[in-house]
């Protein structure tokens, strides 16, 4: 295809680089990612910027039978998985709403990227930097199959990968959950065939001069560049999400004002709620906009009278989308069970109704094991193991309801049942399979309790997205009235369940089992609210199903079943109108925040460091380092790598621990013999990883420490190194950054 070449310039102006980006990158295992992403709003930059004279173009913003075409199919879609029976004019209007809504984030999270990163005057190469730790190593694979042969061939080389765990070769399809890059990947070669058959250009390419003595690099933009394909199909993908959250809150509230309240809720608390617009490639980026489909899925089935079989089988197929991208999606499922069971046990739903619900996870699991390949650690996961316990003491029923005991004493014998079964089953099937892959889970969470310290734990909890969330957090929350509005809501619910369980306990009404049962879906996102605060407190990064969930239960703001007193008083469109006039407030500094976010991403250590591999080293030479950096090496530079970011494989977290053992404190010859069984040529240290510490125990030494302490007190080995190499290792290249040692093979 002939692509247009235009000269364009940047600014002489230099456009800051953003705080976070020229420090070095965090101390983190699994998923490093800067803590500001995840955390706080972004403070902004001073305005000034590079290319802003050069850029191409402004920056980015019961009912009737539906009739035929896509839109009526839509229509004919959300009748048929949520049983509404509105009239057809309400339920268009909520849709063409719900659209508006996907529009607004798809434009605003795009323009966040664009101006944090200036994505579309990068070169390949700075875009495949941007793509920072394990994001870019999920889309090494994109790339693999993009630039293979045929699309087979390259669902072959990552089936049979020998690049990321070398020499091993390992299935990357069964342990990386990459099935959203074999599907973006095929959609992204069928798309260009097609433009190409018919004659239309995808992309043009600009020639961007730098400035400040570097070479010119060549630059395209449109579809068919295929980093800009990726991040438009994940931020159209998230644009969708919101159309669902506008949906649910209707849904859940019973008014479009409900929808209009979780919307701008989720708006004023953007950075609290997401953060693909600084981490398009990472799994919950795909994963997390078919959970909310999930939750809208349960929240019908559990208000209907009668069990429709689509809302079953589309609850199934939601459950399948959520788990394949994402690794950690089980434990989020353990928490639905475990809320859905406790509703069940008081009495909200019945038992036919937590069965089919049960039974079709049960499918959902195993569709999932097949398409992963036989991947153990999901059937000895706690989230199988609490279905099979569900499962059973749905069976053992009426030997429950035959014990003479009071229902209070009923309640907390299932509950134990569920929670010890639970454990107990997930320990025996671990052993019997020898998995323990996700051990470190039970580790990190033991630490959060005890005073349990590990290797991999401190991996972890120094990154500051696995510590506890901030005490800014709640803060945040009340400033937006999100905290204020949840907590009336849940209040209401409580009452409402107090007033049920007072009468249930004490045996004096008969009737009650069956209003309950109309009110399970309130129950159970109360519930689901309580599971979600606990893993947003324990682990900060988790704080991401949190505030979403806030936003939901806000638009009960609307319910006219928790707060019909008020309404028969005040029109609820004055309270609303006056709750999010409050809101605004602060939501509107928080997106402006936002929109001053002005950065571009430049990283030229790295640069040269990926260059000078390229044309310096054999194809097939080994390296290990920092996880962060491997993934970028096996990006960029095609060469093997024996550790990277992916952090959930036991055989891996061993690997890594002799790779870090170079910023111990152990002798030079005993860490160069571990290196060589590895098969290292070269090995790429880092100074800052030595001397760097996020807080008081947290430096790689000191963490070194509690591994290794008949070694506490020496000289740490990478301080040696950086002066000099010799004997073991040579240096064969340095930057201000990066030192690459070669293994000297006697």
């Amino acid at each position: 295809m002939v692509l247009q070449a235009r000269s364009k310039h940047r600014d002489a102006a230099p456009r800051p680089p953003r705080s976070a980006r020229s420090s070095p990158p965090p101390l983190s295992g699994a998923s490093e990612v800067d803590a500001g992403e995840l955390g706080s709003e972004r403070t902004p930059p001073s305005p000034g910027r590079r290319g802003a004279a050069g850029r191409k173009g402004p920056r980015a913003g019961t009912a009737a039978p539906a009739p035929d075409g896509l839109a009526g199919r839509l229509a004919a879609g959300l009748h048929w998985a949520l049983g509404l029976r509105r009239g057809r004019g309400r339920t268009w209007s909520t849709l063409l709403l719900a659209s508006f809504a996907a529009l607004l984030h798809w434009s605003h999270i795009t323009h966040l990227f664009e101006n944090d990163r200036h994505f579309s005057h990068l070169s390949t190469l700075e875009r495949e930097m941007a793509f920072r730790t394990e994001m870019g190593l999920y889309y090494s694979y994109f790339k693999t199959i993009v630039e293979a042969p045929s699309f087979l061939n390259g669902v072959w080389m990552i089936m049979n990968d020998k690049l990321t765990e070398y020499p091993l070769v390992i299935n990357t399809l069964k342990r990386f959950n990459l099935y959203p890059e074999v599907i973006l990947a095929s959609w992204y070669r069928i798309y260009t065939k097609i433009m190409d058959l018919i004659g239309i250009q995808t992309k043009i390419c600009w020639t961007v001069t730098r400035g400040e003595g570097l070479s010119p690099i060549e630059s395209c933009e449109g579809l068919g560049d295929p980093a800009c394909f990726y991040v438009a199909v994940i931020f159209m993908l998230n644009g969708l999400m919101m159309a669902l959250f506008f949906i649910y809150g209707t849904y859940l509230s019973g008014s479009r004002l409900g929808g209009v309240v979780t919307v701008l809720c989720f708006f004023f608390n953007h950075g609290e709620c997401t953060r693909v617009m600084w981490t398009p490639p990472l799994r919950e980026s795909f994963s997390y906009p078919f959970l909310v489909l999930q939750m809208l899925l349960v929240t019908h089935i559990l208000r209907a009278t009668e069990l429709c079989r689509g809302s079953l089988i589309a609850l199934c197929i939601s459950n399948v989308l959520f788990m394949l991208p994402w690794q950690f999606a089980q434990f989020v499922l353990l928490t639905q069970i475990a809320s859905l069971f406790a509703v069940y046990v008081v009495g909200y739903i019945d038992t036919h109704k937590l069965q089919k619900i049960i039974y079709m996870h049960m499918i959902s699991l195993v569709l999932c094991f097949v398409l992963m390949f036989g991947n153990s650690m999901l059937l000895t996961s706690y989230y199988a193991s609490s279905l099979v316990i569900v499962w059973g003491m749905l069976a053992m029923k009426p030997q429950f309801l035959r014990m003479n005991v009071s229902e209070l004493s009923l309640w907390v014998i299932q509950g134990c049942g569920w929670l010890f079964g639970t454990v107990i089953l997930k320990s025996v099937t671990s052993r019997i399979f020898g998995i323990a892959d996700d051990a470190h889970i039970g580790n990190l969470l033991t630490s959060k309790f005890f005073s349990y310290k590990d290797f991999d734990t401190l991996l972890y909890t120094c990154a500051a997205e696995f510590d506890f969330m901030e005490k800014e957090t709640p803060l945040r929350y009340t400033k937006t009235l999100l905290l204020p509005v949840v907590l009336v809501t849940v209040a209401a619910i409580v009452r409402k369940i107090f007033n049920d369980m007072r009468g249930v306990v004490a045996k004096q009404q008969t009737h009650t089992r069956k209003q309950q049962f109309e009110h399970g879906e309130l129950v159970y996102h109360a519930l689901q609210l309580l599971a979600y605060t606990a893993l947003g407190v324990l682990i900060m990064r988790l704080k991401l199903f949190l505030t979403p969930h806030m936003c939901v239960m806000a638009s009960l703001i609307c319910s006219r079943q928790l707060f019909g007193w008020l309404f028969g008083k005040v029109h609820p469109g004055a309270v609303v109108f006056a709750i999010l006039a409050a809101m605004s407030i602060q939501g509107s500094a928080n997106l402006q925040s936002q929109w001053n976010i002005v950065g571009e991403f430049s990283n030229l250590p790295q640069e040269e460091l990926i260059e000078w591999i390229r044309y310096s080293t054999k194809p097939d030479a080994v390296f290990a380092g920092a996880m962060p950096t491997m993934a970028s090496v096996k990006l960029s530079a095609l060469r093997p790598v024996v550790n990277h970011p992916h952090y959930e494989d036991a055989g891996l977290r061993a690997r890594t621990k002799i790779v870090y053992s170079m910023y111990s404190r152990k002798a030079p010859e005993d860490v160069k013999k571990e290196l060589m069984k590895l098969k290292v040529n070269y090995y790429i240290l880092e100074e800052s990883w030595c001397i760097r510490r996020s807080k008081p125990g947290c430096s790689m030494p000191e963490i070194w420490d509690v591994e290794d302490p008949d070694n506490a007190g020496k000289t740490p080995l990478c301080n040696i190194l950086v002066k000099d190499s010799k004997p073991h290792f040579t240096t064969v290249f340095q930057n201000s950054v990066y030192k690459v040692l070669e293994v000297i093979r006697q």
